[in-house]
């Protein structure tokens, strides 16, 4: 088993992180996954949620707002919506994402022509990015 796995993150404005990993947390959409060296290969859809590396250079984290990751023979790519390291994230920054999230929300209970399922989407995403300033202590 090797000790470690090349781990890159990118966002659409720039890529954040590319080193090698012996553990990623990912914060997946149907829940919280470690992804490590030898991880079965599969893909998955990620929830707002703070992304956790562990690597011989040291721990880092990074908030993401959704995107997907992909997990491969050697190794794991996560393509973010939005992403920033947790330490620059700051109460002005949440405020922005609760804000524009909420107005997708209603948007999408606006629409006459919208499944259910997708309002429920939005809720879930809202209630997800307001989950994220808590557990931030922002």
């Amino acid at each position: 088993m090797a000790d470690t796995i090349q781990f890159d993150l990118v966002s659409p404005e720039r890529r954040l992180a590319s080193v090698q990993a012996s553990a990623v947390q990912i914060p997946g959409a149907d829940g919280d996954m470690t992804a490590m060296p030898d991880h079965a290969p599969l893909i998955t859809t990620l929830r707002p949620g703070l992304l956790r590396i562990e690597s011989p250079e040291g721990n880092s984290e990074y908030i993401v707002t959704g995107g997907f990751a992909e997990i491969g023979s050697g190794s794991i790519s996560v393509l973010a919506e939005k992403a920033m390291p947790a330490g620059e994230m700051t109460r002005g920054h949440l405020d922005d994402l609760i804000a524009e999230t909420r107005a997708k929300h209603e948007a999408a209970k606006a629409a006459s022509d919208v499944q259910p399922s997708i309002v429920d989407d939005a809720a879930k995403l809202l209630a997800d990015m307001e989950a994220l300033g808590d557990h931030m202590s922002l």
